[in-house]
């Protein structure tokens, strides 16, 4: 069963006003419990508008929003569990920290559970160091720390309510290549250990086409599409259209199948391009 379900969603913003604008139209999706979903659109597709939907940040003009299976706006006391349930990174998560400690920062939302100090303190330990930052990080000021240790930090305060389902809306926005290595390879890894659905929002083909087991594609408020990064690439040219870029590597092959060049697979990551060209190589004895 999918972890996460829309039916005929649609939001509405201003709705009723001379401003009124809809930025999610009628999206039916379902997404399986442990993927890994990039989520990507051009700007003011929609995608922001639609992530803020799971976790009840918003809620819909029309339609529904499944979680296990049941509509979260059923009873709205319970929006409050939904959001222990799904976490949400913002955009620039660091400018919502404000304790006095990385260490408070980061508990502020098991404490909110309701759990024990042991649990919290268990928590806080365990996810500052799966975010990489050590424990005498943890005593400072957040307002102390470097770009990417504030963003970890915000990170690491999402996931230590241990969410079924974690969501980051651009989270390595304005951090240096390096930085944005780090926090991608961090989520990756966090994903595989702890078996959660996570979405990744950006606008980086490259990132997305890396991580992601599944693509989701929102255009004029509308999904474009939800399927394997290799289905999603073989779209290409529609991709184009709607302007939107695809990895550089599958832009190169794009063009030498127009050339000519007898290649049958999708090819969106420069591994596994080295992989075919060496197999190809092989075959003709030249490797």
């Amino acid at each position: 069963m999918a972890i996460l379900k829309t039916e005929q969603l649609t939001y509405t913003y201003s709705q009723g006003s001379p401003f009124e604008k809809t930025a999610v139209d009628n999206v039916d999706i379902e997404i399986e419990e442990g993927e890994f979903v990039g989520v990507i659109g051009h700007t003011g597709s929609g995608k922001s508008t639609l992530v803020q939907h799971f976790n009840g940040l918003l809620r819909p003009t029309s339609g529904r929003v499944l979680l296990d299976g049941k509509d979260i706006w059923e009873d709205k006391k319970n929006i409050r569990t939904v959001r222990f349930r799904v976490g949400l990174v913002f955009q620039y998560p660091e400018y919502q920290l404000f304790e006095e400690t990385v260490y408070r920062d980061i508990a502020f939302g098991p404490r909110n559970m309701g759990l024990s100090d042991a649990e919290i303190d268990s928590r806080v330990r365990s996810t500052a160091m799966a975010v990489g930052l050590s424990d005498d990080i943890l005593e400072r000021s957040p307002f102390e720390l470097s770009g990417g240790q504030k963003r970890r930090a915000a990170i690491a305060g999402v996931l230590a309510m241990y969410p079924q389902v974690l969501i980051l809306d651009e989270p390595t926005a304005g951090l240096d290549p390096k930085g944005r290595d780090m926090i991608l390879s961090q989520i990756e890894d966090y994903h595989k250990r702890s078996g959660c659905t996570v979405l990744l929002v950006s606008h980086s083909m490259e990132d997305v086409a890396k991580f992601a087991t599944k693509i989701l594609v929102m255009n004029e408020s509308r999904l474009f599409c939800y399927d394997t990064p290799q289905a999603v690439f073989k779209r290409s040219e529609e991709i184009y259209d709607m302007g939107l870029s695809v990895p550089q590597i599958t832009r190169v092959f794009d063009i030498m199948k127009k050339r000519g060049f007898d290649i049958h697979d999708e090819i969106y990551t420069v591994k596994y391009a080295v992989e075919l060209v060496a197999n190809e190589l092989r075959k003709k004895g030249r490797l």
